[in-house]
């Protein structure tokens, strides 16, 4: 673990510890962080693997005394005090050996639990003490699949799924004889279409180019001889306007 970063520190910290519910889980969260800052802050400080024996031991009875003792925070000052002095409490043996840690190294750790454990004591406390509900992070739904075609429900949309779903489970590719009625229905409404032609070309058959020529001619000389009538007409009234203006100039 020495030579492992951060997160391997964290995944066997959590498999030692035997975390499942990281998670999910706010109180082994807490802890795993508990312990794997405290590893990482004694790697920092370059210990022996005695010393990080101890430390950790220590990081872990400190926890023990809140959480099984309900040692108040005055109480665990005195405990650590008396660890660290080299006395121990009642529960402790006489003569196990604390005095692996020079001053300098004891007043760092003291100073890192003060920052780590002692300042949110209370936090701790709320976590080992206070019961707390349950939040819903997830609700169950009943999902109701379609039937296949041909049932009561319409089929999905082609929009909602992937096309190789769609393709392979919904609408399969076509076999060769569906394909040849296919082509067979596609070709056969062309073949009326020369027939609805022949019926649009009956009607002038019995015509040649001269009847149709004659036709068009005495059409236009009928539109013509309407037209120049109109304008005569128009003329003549126009001329019947001047005339009567003409004779009142001369009269004045």
């Amino acid at each position: 673990m020495l030579a492992k970063d951060v997160d391997g520190v964290e995944q066997k910290l959590a498999t030692f510890l035997n975390f499942k519910s990281l998670k999910t889980c706010l109180k082994e969260a807490i802890l795993l962080d508990y312990y794997v800052s405290g590893f990482l802050w004694a790697r920092s400080m370059d210990f022996s693997i005695i010393q990080y024996q101890k430390f950790m031991t220590l990081l872990d009875m400190l926890l023990h005394n809140l959480r099984t003792l309900h040692m108040s925070l005055e109480n665990s000052l005195k405990w650590l005090g008396e660890v660290m002095a080299e006395i121990g409490p009642s529960h402790l043996q006489k003569n196990e050996k604390w005095n692996i840690f020079d001053i300098k190294q004891a007043n760092a750790i003291i100073d890192y639990l003060k920052i780590s454990l002692f300042q949110h004591y209370k936090l701790y406390e709320f976590l080992f003490y206070s019961t707390r509900e349950e939040i819903v992070i997830g609700t169950e739904q009943m999902i109701e699949v379609a039937h296949p075609s041909g049932g009561l429900f319409p089929n999905p949309l082609e929009e909602g799924i992937s096309f190789d779903i769609y393709s392979t489970f919904i609408e399969p590719p076509p076999t060769l004889d569906t394909e040849i009625k296919r082509l067979d229905q596609g070709q056969g409404p062309p073949e009326s279409q020369p027939e609805a032609s022949t019926s649009d070309t009956d009607a002038l058959i019995g015509f040649t180019v001269e009847d149709v020529k004659s036709v068009l001619a005495q059409v236009t000389n009928d539109v013509f001889i309407g037209i120049q009538t109109e304008i005569n007409e128009k003329l003549q009234i126009q001329e019947e306007t001047f005339n009567a203006r003409i004779e009142k100039l001369k009269k004045a």
